[in-house]
């Protein structure tokens, strides 16, 4: 019979030959659409900021936290349900989060709208489904073999079209059937996903529950070298995506004096093609390993976050620029995860996952405020994109310069 991969195994990619079990490929699966039905909950406020500002007299501040608030907390939530899922095991934790996630869904639809403090409130609560990242991964990892937890794992992370998916439709099904309509439909899903995850999902045959206090294992997990690094690469990687698909829509109506129509329409082009991207980085990860794939990522947000200071026309320079950083943007991320999957200690990977992805969460929110900031102070964006090429060009250097061992094996003495 054959048996699913130990958490956490070492190995290296392309070397193992280890046969892998068609219950696996199902895990993946119920795991994937559970991480983007939480993510399209998790995203439901940011595209009816501009109906929530209207009804509800916001100022631009007002509806900046109103809109950072699920994605705050959801980012930071991923540190402690990343801890509990090594602990209690995925099974329990995805449908225990979809469910609990139903709540502040409900809430905002039907009783918190007309309130902002209530708003914030809901906004709270709501960041529970940006978690599920931290439960997915260790499960998808403990599922997989080595030489396969790149692939895998880029597919899972996949899941974050869900934001996608709440951007395209939420205003249209507002608009069509009324404000509750987009929560009632996530709910339904939320709610038909937890059945169906606690009755499909298995955590990994030899999975071994880790104990001790959450807390102390979150410190001990935070001090460990290689949770540092992966969350720095995150949050170049990740956090430039989640920076561009937030403050993309404003960039280019300031810069080329875009419709609001049009520069929407370009920037569900970038995160579209970021998505699809992250399972290519985690299949090249797997075929070359992550490292050299990281540095050929962030090599190429260097030169293109250049080209696109220089503020060339959208047609066509800028518009290759600009697709070029998402397709590595997103390369990054899955490529990322295929190296935690290779280098964090066996029985911490949830809480590796969970500190890394609260860094790419939180490195999303800074790039907007730095470019707003900048905007108003020069007049112009160029600042910003050199101060993006510049990082991107740290990250390459300290990638290929000083994690040249990391997920590698020990060379015998």
């Amino acid at each position: 019979m054959t048996t699913a991969p130990s958490p956490g195994s070492a190995g290296t990619p392309g070397t193992s030959a280890e046969a892998i079990p068609r219950e696996a490929w199902v895990m993946l699966a119920v795991a994937t659409v559970g991480f983007a039905i939480n993510f399209w909950a998790w995203a439901l406020v940011s595209p009816l900021g501009a109906f929530f500002t209207d009804e509800l007299g916001l100022s631009a501040l007002e509806k900046s936290l109103l809109v950072a608030v699920p994605v705050v907390v959801g980012s930071l939530g991923r540190i402690p349900v990343g801890a509990m899922t090594d602990r209690f095991g995925a099974r329990l934790m995805f449908p225990l989060i979809s469910a609990m996630t139903i709540l502040p869904v409900l809430f905002i639809g039907y009783v918190g709208n007309d309130s902002y403090p209530m708003m914030l409130l809901g906004g709270f609560v709501l960041g529970l489904g940006g978690t599920t990242f931290a439960i997915g991964v260790p499960l998808v990892n403990s599922w997989f073999p080595p030489a396969k937890r790149g692939t895998a794992l880029g597919i899972f992370g996949a899941g974050m079209g869900g934001t996608a998916i709440s951007a395209f439709t939420t205003v249209g099904l507002k608009d069509s059937f009324g404000l509750a309509f987009p929560f009632t439909l996530v709910a339904i899903l939320l709610a038909l996903y937890g059945v169906a995850s606690y009755a499909l999902l298995r955590d990994a045959p030899g999975r071994t529950a880790v104990t001790g206090g959450v807390l102390r294992r979150t410190w001990e997990t935070f001090r460990l070298p290689v949770t540092l690094q992966m969350s720095f690469l995150y949050a170049v990687g990740f956090g430039g995506f989640v920076a561009f698909s937030v403050y993309l829509p404003t960039y280019l109506r300031d810069a080329f004096g875009l419709t609001p129509g049009d520069a929407a329409l370009r920037t569900a082009g970038f995160v579209v093609l970021a998505v699809i991207m992250r399972p290519v980085g985690g299949v090249l990860s797997d075929r070359f390993h992550p490292l050299p794939v990281l540095v050929g990522c962030f090599a190429v947000v260097t030169a293109f976050a250049a080209v696109s200071a220089l503020e060339r026309p959208l047609e066509w320079t800028g518009t290759v620029a600009f697709l070029a950083m998402a397709a590595a943007l997103g390369a990054s991320s899955g490529a990322v995860f295929a190296l935690v999957a290779l280098a964090a200690p066996a029985g911490k990977v949830g809480a590796v996952t969970g500190i890394v992805g609260a860094a790419g969460g939180l490195g999303g929110f800074a790039p907007p405020l730095v470019m707003g900031a900048i905007y108003g102070w020069s007049g112009n964006y160029k600042p910003g994109l050199w101060l993006l090429a510049g990082t991107a060009l740290l990250a390459a250097a300290y990638t290929f310069w000083g994690m040249r061992s990391v997920g590698r094996p020990a060379r015998a003495k």
